[in-house]
């Protein structure tokens, strides 16, 4: 990694900063490097990091839109630029195409496949890792939000390919909390993250397969006048269940969903004894639910 593939990528995610107005020493600080190595790979023809990084069996057009999304990972900050950089360097280890370089520097490998089985089972959760933690990013960055988060914080959860069980549901440890009146996540998002929203989105996946994310909201009279505006279809739980449940609200949709049969785009749970009105927002991916949220938090905070 550190011999072959950060140089030919540094190269060319410095390109892409100074083609967008960024001077050489702001591109030398998102990178890392010396103002002076900036400069040299801006007077380098990027064939040369483009015939590096081929020798890892990274093609042009997956170098260039990798580089793409390290160029904007590392201008939002430093957290998200390692993300960026960790999914797209697990990808290639999963895909073997570190595999022949590794064995030319160590021939005791010639038999080794630990990545290919360690990370290439893994593309679908990367992707879906990544998908969450911009959709947070998305979240983090609308100034209005923050005023649409309930008291218990909020989770954006998505599915992982065709998962099956909550440990295969991604979301984020520690929810999406309010921190100086933005929202904020509390850590990069991860399989089996919150058990209650991946049970939440598995029970709406078994009635709308083409559902894969999940966001919840806080829920009052104001968002119930917009939720009706916006021209959702609505499923209201009923009562919670009077006897202690584990999970009072996945027990309420398992039994609201054996009396009804039709789809719907949000759940409104009204509550109960120790639990605060939520709703739940259901889309096709997690950056849709982000943009949903955002377009009511807007509507809710101009209302």
């Amino acid at each position: 990694m550190v011999e072959r593939f950060l140089p030919g990528m540094r190269h060319l995610v410095a390109v892409k900063l100074r083609s967008r107005g960024l001077s050489q020493n702001r591109v030398s600080a998102l990178l890392g490097v010396t103002q002076a190595s900036v400069s040299v790979y801006l007077a380098t023809d990027p064939d040369r990091a483009y015939n590096a990084l081929a020798k890892l069996s990274m093609s042009r057009s997956q170098a260039d839109r990798d580089s793409v999304e390290l160029a904007d990972a590392v201008q939002k900050g430093a957290v998200q630029g390692v993300r960026a950089l960790e999914r797209i360097w697990t990808d290639l280890l999963g895909s073997g195409g570190v595999c022949q370089a590794h064995r030319e520097m160590y021939p005791s490998l010639s038999n080794c496949d630990y990545c290919i089985a360690e990370y290439g089972g893994r593309g679908e959760v990367a992707q879906t890792i990544g998908e969450v933690a911009r959709a947070a990013e998305m979240l983090e960055g609308s100034e209005y939000f923050v005023n649409i988060m309930p008291e218990v914080s909020v989770n954006l959860a998505c599915v992982a390919g065709d998962a099956k069980s909550p440990s295969e549901v991604v979301a984020i440890p520690g929810r999406i909390v309010r921190v100086k009146n933005r929202a904020k996540a509390m850590l990069p998002p991860e399989p089996g993250a919150s058990v209650h929203m991946a049970r939440m989105l598995l029970l709406a996946r078994s009635r709308m397969p083409e559902v894969r994310a999940c966001i919840n909201l806080r829920y009052d009279l104001k968002m119930d006048a917009l939720l009706s505006r916006a021209g959702l279809r609505i499923l209201e739980l009923g009562s919670h269940p009077s006897r202690e449940a584990e999970d009072a609200t996945v027990a309420a949709l398992e039994n609201r969903l054996g009396s009804s049969t039709s789809p719907f785009d949000a759940i409104v749970d009204k509550g109960g004894s120790g639990i605060e009105p939520n709703v739940y927002l259901f889309a096709r991916g997690a950056r849709d639910a982000a943009r949903l949220a955002i377009r009511i938090a807007r509507a809710y905070s101009t209302a």
